[in-house]
């Protein structure tokens, strides 16, 4: 007869029980940390629909000039339309004329509607700097003193964004830099701006209104740029901070200059979009307003900075 070896005795039913419940709860805390992270850190729901402030029906009712007048669009790809995803849906268009399919609250609230004489014109080109604004407007032949101006401009952002830190900061493309370095080229842009706007209202000796936008922050005031896959920048956001506050004097001092918030406006809509306990978390539209580059908006920003230069001429008109 063969003896049979001595078997372990098997552990106790309780305590394996005890082990698997400890290993699903760690798994699906796991689970939980990483769909968590998904949605809060990296989801950036784009939504659908309208976006922005609303635009009230009322003065839009009757004609605010009788007089020829031209739009003209001055600056970098945001007023070019860049990230639109057609030439109808930029907001420059948008000002213009109701694009088809246009919202049902937003139908006769454009340009045309109220500007029987209205032409256009944009300038604009992708990629470029407040020094190449500059140029842009240097180039312009005087218009006639019977056409009103109505002038959209976006300038300052390339000069901040460009070249993503890829080369040395410079003047115009400036990413990197410290706040020390760039005060020379802070009161440059000031400069350079008040001259625009000298030129401007030569251009349109019958008269002009200028209706300039601020620069919007991506990072949603955070100042994380690796958020929006740049590089880190230690004083972006003092700079930044600093271009703003050059536009921000400068219509304050120019009676033809007229602000018209987009920094305000697109705060919330950035990378931290779906971060419910950030100060500029937007509860009513948590969702990007930006192109998948970063710097330009998509169709509902564009919708939203429509809004907005709309609210400031129905003001000022």
């Amino acid at each position: 007869m063969m003896a049979t070896e001595p078997q372990e005795p098997s552990a106790p039913r309780p305590r394996r029980r005890r082990r698997m419940i400890k290993l699903l709860a760690v798994g699906g805390l796991l689970v939980a940390a990483g769909l968590f992270y998904r949605h809060y850190w990296f989801a950036r729901p784009i939504g659908s629909g309208p976006a922005g402030p609303p635009v009230t029906a009322q003065p839009f009712q009757q004609a605010w000039t009788e007089r020829p007048v031209l739009l003209l669009g001055i600056g970098d790809s945001v007023t070019a339309g860049l990230g639109a995803s057609h030439v109808d849906l930029s907001y420059f268009s948008r000002l213009a004329r109701n694009p088809k399919g246009e919202f049902t609250e937003m139908k006769g609230r454009c340009l045309a509607a109220v500007i029987p004489s209205l032409t256009t014109k944009n300038i604009a080109v992708s990629g470029s700097n407040s020094i190449q604004h500059l140029v842009q407007i240097e180039d312009l032949e005087a218009h006639d003193v019977d056409v009103m101006g109505i002038v959209v401009m976006t300038t300052g952002g390339n000069d901040l964004i460009h070249w993503y830190g890829r080369g040395k900061p410079r003047e115009g493309a400036m990413y990197g830099a410290t706040l020390q370095q760039a005060q020379p080229w802070i009161a440059s842009f000031e400069k350079r701006l008040m001259k625009m706007i000298d030129l401007l209202e030569k251009n349109f000796p019958g008269g002009c209104a200028i209706f300039l936008g601020d620069i919007y922050d991506p990072t949603d005031g955070v100042g994380d740029a690796p958020s929006v896959f740049l590089p880190n920048w230690k004083d972006g956001l003092s700079i930044h901070a600093a271009y703003n506050k050059v536009i921000h004097r400068c219509a304050q001092q120019r009676e033809s200059v007229h602000l018209v918030p987009i920094h305000e406006t697109f705060l919330g809509h950035g990378s931290h979009c779906t971060q419910f306990w950030q100060p500029n978390y937007r509860r009513e539209d948590p969702c990007y307003w930006y192109f998948y580059n970063i710097e330009d908006p998509n169709d509902r920003g564009y919708d939203a900075l429509r809004r907005i230069f709309l609210l400031e001429m129905s003001r000022v008109f």
